[in-house]
């Protein structure tokens, strides 16, 4: 096969870093399958990874994306389940598939647990290799663009609320960051659920169109208090769960906002990761933190059959040309998108 157009980094750094340019593509395996991209989906990994993360080394030089659909375009001998021309998303996590937590579909507590565009070259080229068990056939109806949009932050959202906080009908769910991926995938989880929603975002647009998505109510944490919002609209009592993925500059307040027995579930932290615990206000409230990470093939299953009959579904920001890399992360980077932001080769 000729070269690919793929964009690559060479060393960490600013949005300069991103280079379009030639590579070979992907020799596969027996047991893997290659994929002509056709969308993939930012996340802020992508960001945190093109900037260097302690303990995250690269290979240079390296493809990022862990969001990818496309087409198969060849399949290694010991591929059985998936053909030539099938249109699949990939889930994005990659694991051994033969450990003990492997086995129980702890996909994320494996040692050798990776995703695509972090230990392997992901989707930001015309490209991708992927292991057969990584490729799910693309649901019902859905686009290229839809399906890209799905795998990382439902698989997070649904790992986040149904496995760790196992939310149930009637509960309070505080989701921070309403408008990205996360959030937006976690409003409509938690409304499918039976849940009350209070959705929490830096602007009145995004907090209309979380409202669309399910929520029942908004915060505008720029101008209005998320505590003092919370105990109004729980007549003081708090929520049930929190949901953050953006860390030190909310801690005080989502801990502050959980009920006696709340749990609090957390996915990253893009604003820092030292936080203050009030030990007393743990035990005596009988709170409980929860850290989550990813999740499981067979999650990620569950949610594609909600997927294809709609009643979860991709919310897609904007679409961008696989050229203009650094345009699409220029805009993550300036938080003004709700949903996902998609690059197409």
């Amino acid at each position: 096969m000729a070269c690919m157009k793929a964009i690559r980094i060479h060393e960490h750094g600013g949005l300069e870093t991103l280079k379009y340019e030639e590579a070979f593509p992907p020799k596969i395996q027996a047991n893997e399958v290659l994929v002509q991209v056709k969308a993939c989906a930012l996340n802020h990994l992508d960001l945190f990874l093109r900037e260097g993360v302690k303990g995250w080394p690269l290979n240079f030089p390296h493809i990022l994306g862990s969001d990818i659909s496309g087409v198969v375009t060849e399949v290694g001998p010991l591929v059985g389940r998936v053909k030539s021309r099938d249109r699949v998303l990939l889930c994005p996590g990659i694991s051994c598939g033969q450990c003990e937590q492997c086995f129980q579909g702890s996909d994320s507590a494996c040692r050798d647990y990776t995703l695509f565009g972090l230990k392997v070259d992901g989707g930001y080229a015309e490209y991708v290799k992927s292991p057969e068990t990584n490729a799910f056939p693309i649901p019902g109806d859905l686009s290229f663009d839809e399906a890209a949009a799905v795998p990382l932050v439902f698989l997070t959202a649904w790992h986040m609320l149904m496995t760790r906080a196992a939310i149930k009908p009637g509960e309070d769910v505080l989701v921070i960051g309403a408008g990205s991926g996360v959030g937006s995938a976690a409003i409509q989880v938690a409304k499918l659920v039976g849940c009350r929603v209070i959705a929490v975002a830096g602007t009145d647009a995004k907090l209309e169109k979380a409202r669309e998505l399910g929520a029942d109510e908004g915060i505008n944490h720029t101008r209005q208090s998320i505590v003092g919002e919370v105990q109004r609209f729980t007549a003081k009592r708090g929520v049930d769960v929190v949901l953050d993925h953006v860390g030190a500059a909310v801690w005080d307040d989502c801990f502050a906002s959980l009920a006696t027995y709340g749990r609090f579930v957390t996915c990253g932290v893009t604003t820092g990761g030292e936080v203050k615990l009030n030990l007393q206000a743990l035990f005596a409230r009988q709170r409980t933190l929860f850290g989550s990470f990813m999740g499981g093939k067979g999650e990620l299953a569950d949610v594609l059959k909600h997927i294809a009959k709609r009643r979860l579904k991709p919310v897609i920001d904007s679409v961008f040309p696989l050229k203009d890399a650094a345009a699409a992360q220029r805009k993550m980077e300036s938080r003004d998108f709700f949903g996902k932001i998609l690059l197409r080769p």
